[in-house]
């Protein structure tokens, strides 16, 4: 969670994750003319994401569950489904679906990531929650140097300084 408001996660992640429910999406829809491949397979996904988050990182490593959430996928395959079903085009379901999937991965993952947005000050330094839970549980695959940390308004480590 304290890296998931970062630019990485909102282009990459939306891309990626196209393609299962794309795939699935086609096949219900060529064989059977139903219109719901795409959610069907976003909450499969999901169920088999959090069977992960739990055993994985709770289960074996003890990782806190606030840090590892899956994203939801679900508005985006609604969407996708919607498209499909209105337009019965291919072309027009992969460009204006997929645009929509896309547009909207970052607000439908709003009210998971809002609560981490609010601002507190420590140690003299004016933080978002999601970095001070990054301060406080260490991890050991990343170093400090390593992990994205922002300090006042400035970023400290990347391509580019974004005020």
């Amino acid at each position: 969670s304290d890296w998931k408001d970062r630019r990485l996660w909102v282009t990459v992640t939306p891309i990626v994750l196209i393609t299962f429910p794309a795939a699935v999406q086609y096949f219900l829809w060529e064989r059977f003319r139903q219109p719901w491949g795409a959610t069907v397979c976003v909450l499969a996904l999901l169920f088999g994401e959090w069977i992960n988050r739990y055993f994985n990182f709770w289960g074996w490593t003890y990782f806190p569950v606030n840090f590892c959430f899956s994203a939801i996928q679900v508005p985006g395959a609604i969407l996708l489904d919607v498209v499909l079903l209105l337009s019965g085009s291919y072309l027009f379901t992969a460009i204006i679906g997929a645009m929509a999937w896309g547009l909207i991965f970052y607000p439908g993952n709003w009210p998971i990531i809002a609560p981490l947005h609010v601002p507190v000050e420590y140690n003299g330094t004016l933080m978002s929650i999601a970095d001070i839970q990054g301060y406080n549980y260490v991890r050991t695959g990343t170093p400090e140097y390593i992990r994205m940390v922002e300090k006042g308004t400035l970023r400290t480590f990347g391509k580019d300084v974004a005020p």
